[in-house]
């Protein structure tokens, strides 16, 4: 039942509008895309936000093949945040039809995280987008206990916790926790599997997060356990960066292994 999205992440080396038909040929019905970087520096601009032929080819795209757009990246929650650019941001996600914005907190006062996530809720709210607050070890957001107290206190109906199989992991939450989640605030999860035992400092899970991810299957993350503690009809961001692997397997190649594995696990958790 579960619908699944090519994370952008996993085929993080082509454009959108590849993309969308890399995701179409394999077999997804959903596919992520990046607007916004997700690091402070080095990563490049993504024209998406700005250029309007590119947005026109993957619409056409979008169009051709019946994928669909299911989440779209990212907003980093900052002590001091350009909500003209968010706007923007948001203005192009509808464009896209997209579904779910994911959403990242990095400001240390809680209180005025809670603040700017509930105007972001707003904001996106206006779009028909749903902002959903991923927990990351590294960032103020830690944990699922965190991340729910926040959108709680934030109080939209359409802000979500975004479980990540390897945040889940390697964070202090645990499979009942995720189970117990509100079925209002879970609109996407993020599926991968991880090494053990790992490095857990914090450049050694950022390193893992975004360019060291197994296959499902591969690794020692419960996955099963994971994929009966989650809503049967949500959809699941297969998100698998594997720069290794990518420098002897093309995006395609990738996306079919990463859909295939995914399967088989969601197959073996069985009926829930």
């Amino acid at each position: 039942m579960h619908a699944l999205s090519l994370a952008f992440l996993t085929t993080f080396e082509v454009g959108p509008v590849e993309a969308v038909r890399i995701a179409a040929k394999a077999g997804y019905q959903m596919v992520g895309l990046r607007i916004l970087p997700a690091a402070a520096s080095g990563e490049p601009a993504y024209p998406l936000l700005t250029d309007r032929q590119v947005l026109r080819e993957v619409r056409s795209a979008l169009a051709d093949t019946g994928v669909s757009v299911g989440d779209v990246e990212i907003i980093r929650l900052k002590a001091e945040n350009d909500w003209d650019l968010f706007a923007r941001f948001c203005e192009r996600c509808e464009a896209l039809d997209a579904r779910h914005v994911l959403v990242a907190g990095d400001d240390t006062d809680r209180a005025r995280l809670t603040e700017s996530f509930a105007r972001f809720c707003a904001l996106a709210g206006r779009h028909r987008l749903t902002a959903d607050l991923e927990f990351m070890p590294w960032t103020a957001v830690p944990d699922l206990k965190t991340a729910l107290s926040v959108v709680e206190a934030a109080g939209h109906a359409n802000g979500g916790v975004l479980v990540d199989a390897l945040h889940y992991d390697r964070s202090a939450t645990t499979l009942e926790e995720i189970a117990a989640l509100p079925r209002s605030r879970v609109n996407y999860v993020q599926f991968c599997d991880g090494a053990l035992p790992y490095d857990p400092s914090d450049e050694g899970l950022i390193r893992i997060a975004r360019g060291e991810r197994l296959f499902p299957g591969e690794g020692g993350i419960d996955l099963v356990g994971l994929a009966r503690a989650i809503p049967a009809d949500v959809t699941i961001s297969v998100e698998i960066p594997h720069r290794a692997l990518a420098e002897k397997v093309d995006a395609l190649g990738r996306a079919e292994m990463a859909i295939a594995a995914t399967r088989a696990m969601l197959r073996a958790a069985g009926p829930i």
